[in-house]
This record gives C-alpha cells, sequence and structure tokens, in this order.
C-alpha cells in the first residue's frame, strides 16, 4: 500500500492497535554502523481525547503527519484527557526511521550488505505509515465529549517532558485539542459547557504559577488543531464562537507556551491555514 494512500484514508481502517513504542527497527548493524547521529526532525502528536473532530479535521491531522515519516525522522502519537477517568497522557504509538547511508561510505560496503540496507529502508516509511494510521484510529475510536474534566494543562506539561529528552535536533509539536482547561485548577467553558468562557489571560497565567503547571518544550515549534470546538461544531460547522473569546484563549496559550519553552507557531481555531513545517 502506498504512503499517501495509507495516510488518506487511515480512519477508514479496521486495524487493531497494540502499543508500539520505538517500534521501526534499524536498518543499521554490524556491517554498516549508523555513527549515533541524531535524528534530524521529531514529530510529537499529542491528541486529547475530550476534543471530538469532524472528517475534515481528521483528515487535516493526517496530512500534516505525512511529510514526517521521512528517512532521519522520527515520531511519537499520544493522547491525553483527564488524569481522575482513565484517559491518561500515554504514547500510542513512536518510531524513528534511519538516516542513508552517506555517499561516501557506500564503496566500503558490501554490495549484499547495503542491498538489504537499501530495502530495510524503503520499507520504513510505509511501516511509519501503518502504525500512525493504527494509533490516530485508536485515538479517535476513545474519544468522546461525555468526559467531565480536561486537564490539558497538566497533560501539556507532562508532555513537555518527552519532547524535552528528544535528542532530534528539530523538535516538532501539534497538539489537537479545544485547548479548554476543565478542572480543578480552572474551567475555560460557560453556559455548562455549551459555551467558550471569555478568560482572563493574566488571571488564568497566576492559577499557572500558583499550581506549578508550566512545562519545558525545550525551544519546540508548536502548533495546535481545534483551539475553541465545542462538540456541537460537528454537527453544526457554523457555531458561533466570539473573537475576543477566542483572542482570549489564544492570548492566554501563547503566554502560556512561551513560558514553557515553546514557539507557538499557528493556533488553529479550528484548523491550520499553513501546513506544519
Amino acid at each position: 500500500m502506498k504512503l499517501g494512500v495509507f495516510i488518506a484514508s487511515f480512519f477508514l481502517s479496521s486495524m487493531v492497535l497494540a502499543s508500539q513504542v520505538d517500534a521501526i527497527h534499524t536498518c543499521y548493524d554490524k556491517s554498516i554502523q549508523s555513527g549515533g547521529v541524531p535524528i534530524d526532525t521529531e514529530l510529537f502528536v499529542a491528541i486529547d481525547q475530550t476534543t471530538v473532530l469532524d472528517t475534515r479535521l481528521k483528515q487535516l491531522v493526517a496530512d500534516n503527519i505525512k511529510p514526517f515519516l521521512q528517512p532521519n525522522m522520527g515520531f511519537a502519537i499520544l493522547t491525553f484527557s483527564a488524569y481522575t477517568q482513565g484517559h491518561y497522557t500515554e504514547v500510542l504509538a513512536s518510531g524513528k526511521l534511519d538516516a542513508p547511508v552517506d555517499q561516501a561510505k557506500r564503496n566500503d560496503i558490501p554490495k549484499l550488505a547495503l542491498a538489504k540496507f537499501d530495502q530495510c529502508i524503503t520499507r520504513q516509511p510505509q511501516q511509519a505509515a501503518q502504525l500512525v494510521g493504527s494509533a490516530l484510529r485508536s485515538a479517535y475510536d476513545g474519544t468522546t465529549s461525555e468526559i467531565a474534566k480536561s486537564d490539558v494543562l497538566a497533560s501539556i506539561k507532562s508532555i513537555s517532558t518527552l519532547v524535552q529528552n528528544s535528542k532530534a535536533q528539530n523538535k516538532i509539536v501539534l497538539i489537537v485539542s479545544d485547548m479548554l482547561e476543565n478542572s480543578s485548577i480552572s474551567s475555560f467553558y460557560a453556559d455548562h459547557g455549551l459555551s467558550v468562557r471569555k478568560i482572563d489571560p493574566v488571571k488564568e497565567m497566576k492559577l499557572v504559577d500558583d499550581n506549578q503547571l508550566l512545562g519545558d518544550f525545550g525551544g519546540a515549534r508548536l502548533y495546535v488543531i481545534g483551539a475553541g470546538i465545542l462538540p456541537d461544531d460537528v454537527k453544526r460547522s457554523n457555531s458561533y464562537r466570539d473573537p475576543k473569546t477566542m483572542q482570549a484563549l489564544a492570548t492566554f496559550w501563547k503566554t502560556y507556551l512561551e513560558k514553557s519553552k515553546a514557539h507557538l507557531v499557528e493556533f488553529g481555531q479550528p484548523a491550520l491555514l499553513n501546513p506544519i513545517h
């Protein structure tokens, strides 16, 4: 199955996901050494299981992952939501794709070993696509708007530790979430969860500081898909959200992420206007 075809139709798959952490086996062995060079780029996709996406937004997530399933890149698909209800932060799938052998070294490698390596590295993007497709399907199957709480802040802090520990030269994070905190710390909802509350970013940041909820993303670039989306948006795409309310939400998260050593590139409300890069 071609990589593009698989990613484009991942949510139609019926594959059953098992936990697949570091699931792509390296093509390097004793006859061909990797030299221990870190991967160039690692993409972390964190999916909030309290945020229900329509098919268009699911496809947008998949389309933005596809370019990162290439040689010398890595990926991790995570889920999160409420600590108190069993939807903990969890890595569903992760893997790293090998870098090609340096051209100057290829003549020094036995032909059979080189042919085996080339065949192996050609298969890795397809293996990565299968892992990602299964992980996304599993994440969305577990998504529901019925979860009473949403520990977005605590979850993002936890995710930042994983990102910070990455040895990749470039670290990119895609958070798929409504970004609406609803915990014992604060709630960004109004009207019993039917609308978004116009928050005071300064007051909310004080709560973050008081509860030690800042993370450390180690300078990663960060994107958001789904900000401010409400469950009704899935059925009625023209559901109105006040621009001032959304601006306050974006301002808060920009401040939070900057203080958590991340660069917020785009805050999708709900979709991204530009591809992740």
